[in-house]
């Protein structure tokens, strides 16, 4: 066991701390090449992970750069930069911390690369960026750790695998570089543990004392879950109770335009002016860093947010988590309740808020799953192309590259540890030419290859590719300021989507306050307050969750259950009734309803597929009804049914559901679809097909929209084997579309289709007929009329 040198064990001493098992384990093995820590929140890791650089450094011997540390959010490292100086400070350790995000300032910036620190907090883009210069061998020539911070949010998206190939230039430039992985929720460590290697070197997995299971419960509320809908504000005056018995609250909402709606509603309901803060990550940088700062104070009651405080801020004070609708995967709850009682071996309270009558199954679902650890997560595929394509110009921007040294380099990553040398080929023709179809015009000639080096054909074009660094497309963002000549108080952004459809005098919601659009100027939304004035809602870019595939194998096992105990009476006998009225899905069935419904025939498909999957069978069962004569006339989806609305009632709906017509159906469907256009735009402009930023001008969403549809459309008439094109049908399978899901459900099935012709709507069935845009009610008296039509058709299913 390697001893604490003296400064540190008196500094221990002092503060009546001890070490814990897992941070002595991390010093002892501090020479490994990878280790991946699993630990509570509130165990310590990331003392834990800076343990052996802080002994390391004590002395004052090291120059330069020794550690980097990397976190997906940039609180974070300003965070963590917060509490390392504390020790760093008392033990007057000669050490010197700084982070760089892209809120650092370009003169401090400057500097860090002239003179580095010993320890540098960051993120994936501004590490990516680093390596870009040229002066990038002589910054990281000295470093020895790199610390990877929440490990498993970035082994879950692009950013992680830009991170692993920045990790893999590190270990080409520091020889003998230590990995460092840190996480509180792991669902399958060896995976973690893979990505994080560099391969073929293996990486060991430390496993700290889980500490106590957390304190979590559903909230009981005298007002029983509206039967359709997402925000929760039933539950406003249970929430605002709680929020009265503990110190400080957060809580979490799945969007941020749900946040929002529920923020503005809580705070109509705050009759005892309790100080609540919103934070999500539409929000201004200036907004959210003065909620953070009052939370940090103890000046606030609770905060309604999303996935912005997920990670790892420690903020001793929370004592209660209050989750407002499903959680749609396990996962993400146990990180969020993790922020309850940020300390070791206290358990985490945590409050889970169904936001309509099916949510109360799914949350009950969520509840066994905490209690029998089982987290969830679905696999991911190797490292995606488009990332590739983006590292392998960042790489020329350096300097020039023997392509067999990056191919070599590129495969010791974790994801692309399989690539195919072809696929890496493609790629470096696509950054050298273009491609095919584009390889004619001079903007997509960027490289060049000489005496077998391949570099930038000008290398002019560094700054562009710069300035386009990073994995994060958002969807056509636009800022949002208070109007006033000097350009007023910045108040976050929203989607140009939703700037398009306000007319002056329009009131929509930002940051909890009302405001009125006064008008556009220079790509910004300018607006003044108004308070009173009944608001829209905002679009806000940012993951819509579908449930997970393991949550949805236990909610299946819920409805198998002979009775329900555990449920509220209110969804037992809902529950109950189905099952008397039709049956209940089955895990291993297709349940199939028709009934009359509203002067139109309905069918209900039960798939349990998680709502992008719902939603595209919806697509594909309503283009097979049209070509069959049904004459279908719409649709809506959720994670477990897809309704289906139209003229003529489907007698054999087994024959919708062929799997090799399906199949051909979602070909026809994806060629000119939106969903593909979009797609490729992410694609495109993570390869560097097209540019978000160019030097001296920032193009608009929708301006980068038009090009990418325009080279889409290109590239399928004239190139349609073209690498973004294969790309983004690869992407969208996956991740829009989701088509995977649907061809496990119909694997599981396996042909079974039951099919019930019902008299009327059943129990099941009947929240669909609500869900958003099924019944468009305007005007005044819309909430009445929301609840008299949901009263009538509850009736109907026998539920009155």
């Amino acid at each position: 066991m390697r001893a604490l040198p003296a400064p540190f064990s008196d500094w221990f001493s002092r503060r009546g701390w001890q070490v814990h098992p897992h941070q002595q384990a991390m010093l002892d093995r501090a020479q490994a090449p990878a280790l991946l820590l699993v630990a509570p929140t509130g165990g310590g890791k990331t003392l834990a992970g800076f343990l052996p650089t802080l002994t390391e450094l004590a002395d004052g011997s090291h120059k330069g750069l020794h550690t980097l540390y990397i976190s997906p959010l940039k609180a974070l490292a300003a965070d963590i930069r917060r509490n390392l100086s504390t020790p760093v400070c008392e033990m007057k350790l000669p050490i010197r911390i700084e982070d760089r995000t892209g809120d650092t300032s370009h003169a401090r910036r400057q500097r860090q690369r002239a003179d580095p620190p010993h320890i540098l907090l960051t993120t994936p883009e501004s590490l990516a960026l680093l390596l870009s210069y040229e002066d990038a061998p002589r910054i990281f020539a000295g470093l020895s750790r790199v610390i990877v911070d929440e490990i498993h949010a970035l082994a879950e998206s692009k950013r992680g695998d830009q991170l692993m190939l920045c990790l893999a230039r590190l270990a080409r430039l520091a020889p003998g570089l230590r990995r460092v992985g840190l996480s509180a929720t792991v669902e399958d460590p060896a995976a973690i543990a893979r990505f994080l290697a560099r391969n073929p070197e293996p990486c060991e997995i430390l496993h700290a004392d889980p500490g106590p299971d957390p304190d979590i419960a559903m909230l009981t509320t005298e007002e029983p879950p509206p039967w359709a809908g997402g925000g929760g504000r039933y539950a406003i005056p249970a929430i605002l109770d709680e929020i009265r018995r503990h110190r400080t609250t957060l809580v979490f909402h799945n969007t941020r335009a749900q946040a929002e709606i529920f923020f503005h509603h809580l705070w109509l309901a705050n009759e005892d002016a309790l100080p609540i803060g919103i934070h999500h990550g539409s929000l201004s940088r200036e907004t959210r860093e003065r909620v953070e700062a009052a939370m940090a104070r103890g000046e606030l009651r609770a905060i309604v947010c999303t996935g912005s405080l997920d990670l790892g801020i420690d903020w001793g004070d929370v004592d209660l988590v209050i989750q407002v609708g499903a959680p749609k995967n396990v996962k993400r709850l146990v990180q969020r309740i993790g922020r309850a009682n940020h300390r070791y071996n206290a358990p985490s309270k945590a409050l889970l808020v169904p936001a309509n009558r099916f949510e109360v199954i799914e949350c009950q679902a969520a509840l066994q799953a905490v209690r029998e650890h089982d987290l969830d997560g679905e696999p991911r595929g190797p490292g995606p192309l488009d990332v590739l394509c983006q590292h392998i110009l960042v790489a020329a921007c350096s300097a020039p590259f023997d392509a067999d040294d990056l191919f070599a380099e590129v495969t010791t990553a974790g994801p692309y540890a399989a690539l195919a040398r072809a696929d890496f080929d493609a790629c470096l023709d696509f950054c050298a030419t273009g491609g095919y179809a584009l390889r004619a015009y001079d903007r997509w000639q960027r490289l060049m290859q000489r005496d077998g080096l391949w570099s930038l054909r000008d290398p002019r074009s560094a700054r562009a590719i710069r300035m386009n660094i990073g994995t994060i497309t958002d969807a056509g963002l636009l800022k949002v300021r208070l109007a006033n000549r000097m350009g007023g108080q910045p108040l976050g952004e929203v989607e140009e989507s939703f700037a398009a459809t306000l007319t002056p005098g329009d009131t929509f919601l930002i940051g909890g306050q009302v405001v009125r659009y006064e008008g556009l100027r220079e790509l910004t939304v300018e607006v003044s307050r108004a308070a009173g004035r009944e608001p829209k809602v905002a679009v806000f870019s940012g993951t819509k969750f579908s449930t997970s595939t393991r949550l949805t194998e236990r909610i299946l096992a819920i409805l198998r259950e002979p009775s329900w105990p555990d449920l509220p009476d209110h969804t037992a006998d809902w529950l109950a009734l189905q099952r008397k009225m039709s049956r209940l899905p089955r895990h291993d069935r297709i349940l199939v309803e028709s009934f009359p419904a509203e002067g139109r025939e309905h069918l209900c498909v039960y798939g349990f597929a998680g709502r992008n999957a719902q939603q595209t069978l919806g697509l594909l069962l309503t283009q097979r009804m049209e070509a069959t004569g049904l004459h279908p006339l719409g649709f809506v989806a959720t994670d477990y049914a897809t309704l289906i609305w139209g003229l003529n009632p489907v007698t054999d709906p087994a024959a919708l559901f062929d799997r090799t017509a399906l199949s051909q159906g979602i070909e026809t469907w994806l060629q000119g679809n939106a969903v593909m256009k979009r797609t490729f735009r992410g694609v495109a402009l993570i390869a560097g097909l097209i540019e978000r930023n160019h030097p001296g001008q920032r193009k608009s969403g929708r301006q980068a929209s038009f090009s990418s549809d325009i080279l889409y459309d290109t590239l399928r008439r004239h190139d349609p084997g073209h690498l973004m094109l294969r790309v983004t049908r690869q992407e969208a399978m996956r991740g829009l579309v989701d088509f995977g899901r649907i061809e496990a459900m119909l694997d599981r099935a396996g042909g079974r289709i039951d099919h019930l012709r019902l008299a009327r709507v059943s129990p099941l069935a009947a929240p669909l007929l609500l869900e958003h845009g099924r019944i468009p009610v305007e005007g005044a008296g819309r909430e009445r009329l929301i609840a008299e039509t949901a009263a009538r058709l509850m009736a109907e299913a026998g539920l009155g």
